[in-house]
């Protein structure tokens, strides 16, 4: 049989087709995943639409507030990630692995807290550091918290990831909210703000109270500053900015084009979970024995 061609790739030297049926080259050299393979793979436990229905257990009551205690289980909506169920099932499934080992209590931005984890540079083979929690973020096995405290008159801080096997014990010491999301603004605020004595003895709040909500407002150090404070709408940070107009004028544009988002339907539908899926998340995670709520 004659020869037809050469195939296109660096081992086209060595590899010659000796077929003249375009459909036999396709079927021996095409990476494609057979049909049966994939409707084997469709009715599996493991496939997305079997997972939806094994999860809609609609007996299970939720608290109203349970997203707010665990913000991390949501899954992961934004420009760069795309919809994956499956992927999102194996990672709660991974987090309440962690969560049989390790107790996670329920704490907040502004709450005090204390994490003893694993180091090989100290004497005991572990370091605990007390501060503020400044931030959180991200979600899934990647959701961190961040610490920060001021050690010898310099601010230091700490991101965790909160399923990281190297931490041994996490303590809340005051579990209070604070005015803002994050509390960022404290890298350019007085040291006093960010101050947390190591030995401080921990403060209880009596089952069934609200958490309490600290106001206080924090003044900040006058510029330069580490991020453009002014325009992030702060409730707990205080500071006076005069800007000149050409400044304004610039600030107010870009606050109108952001306005804009909120009629972006396509946007608004790829980074939000939708509430069917919300609470199916949130049946899953509540039903299970690792959740001190």
């Amino acid at each position: 049989m004659a020869t037809v061609g050469r195939t296109c790739c660096r081992f086209g030297k060595r590899l010659q087709l000796t077929s003249t049926c375009p459909q036999a080259i396709i079927k021996r050299w095409s990476n494609t995943i057979p049909n049966h393979v994939i409707e084997k793979q469709r009715k599996s436990k493991l496939s997305s639409g079997q997972l939806n229905v094994e999860e809609a257990d609609t007996s299970i009551k939720v608290p109203r507030d349970f997203t707010e205690v665990y913000p991390e289980f949501l899954p992961n909506r934004g420009p760069n990630w795309s919809k994956d169920t499956l992927r999102d099932a194996l990672e709660r499934n991974d987090m309440l692995n962690r969560r049989r080992h390790l107790k996670m209590p329920e704490f907040y931005v502004g709450s005090i807290l204390a994490v003893t984890a694993a180091d090989i540079f100290a004497p005991n083979k572990s370091s605990r550091f007390v501060g503020i929690c400044i931030e959180r973020g991200r979600q899934g096995m990647e959701h961190i918290f961040t610490l920060r405290n001021v050690i010898d008159g310099q601010g230091v801080e700490i991101s965790y990831h909160l399923y990281n096997p190297t931490i041994q014990r996490i303590e809340v010491l005051k579990l209070e909210k604070r005015l803002d999301e994050h509390l960022r603004y404290l890298r350019n605020a007085p040291q006093e703000y960010s101050t947390v004595p190591f030995d401080l003895k921990v403060t209880l709040i009596p089952k069934g109270q609200p958490i309490p909500i600290n106001g206080q407002i924090v003044p900040l150090n006058p510029k330069p500053w580490l991020e453009r404070w002014e325009r992030q709408e702060l409730k707990g940070a205080e500071f006076t900015v005069n800007l000149t107009a050409k400044q304004q004028k610039k600030f107010d544009v870009l606050k109108a084009r952001n306005s804009l988002d909120k009629f972006d339907l396509m946007k608004k539908h790829r980074e939000s979970v939708s509430k069917d899926e919300r609470q199916n998340i949130n049946r899953e995670m509540y039903k299970s024995n690792t959740m001190d709520y």
